[in-house]
């Protein structure tokens, strides 16, 4: 900590993601105008003090060079981006990380930034997250850190690692909010109108998203179907008889097109439900139960212990 504040450098190279820049230093600049104590100094620096140009186009223009970075860093964060190919292979940016890493209070990578952390051998033998789509790719080119892609964040000792993008808020939230307080990092979540602070264990692909859109209408007016009306007679009958096909074609179009089943998709849309309400509201567990169409609060618990590995007042203080 220096003179009163806490000094977060975050390390950008060229194509590198802005909003793995943009999340961290926009959630800890707000903390100190929420009147964190101590509050924090962001500084964005970069090899030879260069300018950026961020993947989306946009240069960012550094405060100071990254070899010029003294040993009293609070919070170094590495940024992602598909910049860090090259990053991991620039001698001077990896020992640099490595130097810094060394005296700093805790080290954080969001999305890629972790191959950067890789790279200087600070991850072996730790378990660490990164944005699903490249984490078979670190996985093999660092084969003593194990990758895990499913998480949005990931502590394990002062390491601190990220899926990337929005999950980076998410981490920057949770930093706070271990300096400062949940109090703190709510009124952050707020200012910056961000929906809700995921815990990270969250999975980083939504149900709704990973299938991608049904090809076959009457799965696709099943699904809104089955998401607009969770507290609806959802069983497999009864989503038959909506579209007027059999009960065993159902199943068979639901393979098909989400690889899943209907009973499966039912349960996931109401468990997701549950995790929203959990997260933005103070309703109580009964009430969610009835909203989503769980029959009890405790088949809701089984549900949502096997989907987040987590109860759901666990999840919730999280």
């Amino acid at each position: 900590m220096t003179a009163g504040y806490r000094r977060v450098v975050v390390v950008a190279y060229p194509d590198v993601e802005l909003l793995d820049v943009a999340c961290p230093g926009d959630a800890f600049a707000s903390a100190g105008r929420f009147g964190a104590e101590p509050g924090y100094r962001v500084e964005l620096v970069t090899a030879g003090a260069r300018p950026v140009r961020s993947s989306c186009g946009i240069t960012l223009t550094p405060d100071r060079a990254l070899e010029h970075v003294g040993p009293d860093v609070d919070t170094l964060i590495v940024a992602g981006g598909y910049g860090h190919f090259a990053a991991c292979e620039d001698a001077a940016v990896v020992e640099q990380v490595r130097r810094i890493a060394r005296n700093s209070r805790r080290v954080v990578s969001i999305c890629t930034g972790v191959s950067v952390l890789a790279a200087a051998g600070l991850l072996d033998g730790r378990r660490v997250a990164t944005h699903w789509a490249h984490a078979a790719r670190i996985a093999a080119a660092y084969p003593a850190v194990t990758i895990d892609s499913a998480p949005l964040y990931i502590k394990d000792g002062r390491f601190y690692t990220s899926a990337g993008v929005t999950s980076g808020l998410d981490l920057s939230l949770s930093l706070i909010a271990e300096d400062h307080g949940p109090s703190l990092a709510r009124e952050v979540a707020r200012t910056l109108v961000t929906y809700l602070h995921r815990p990270g264990n969250q999975a980083q692909i939504s149900m709704y998203l990973s299938a991608g859109v049904p090809g076959d209408a009457a799965v696709l007016d099943l699904a809104n179907y089955v998401t607009g009306n969770l507290n609806a007679d959802l069983s497999l009958a009864a989503l038959a008889e909506r579209v007027g096909m059999s009960e065993r074609h159902v199943r068979r179009l639901f393979a098909r097109h989400l690889d899943t089943t209907p009973a499966q998709f039912v349960r996931a849309a109401r468990t997701e439900a549950v995790a929203q309400l959990l997260g933005s509201t103070g309703l109580p567990l009964d009430a969610i139960a009835r909203r989503c169409g769980f029959k009890s609060t405790e088949t809701l618990r089984q549900a949502f212990r096997d989907r987040y590995g987590v109860n759901p007042s666990q999840y919730r203080s999280a």
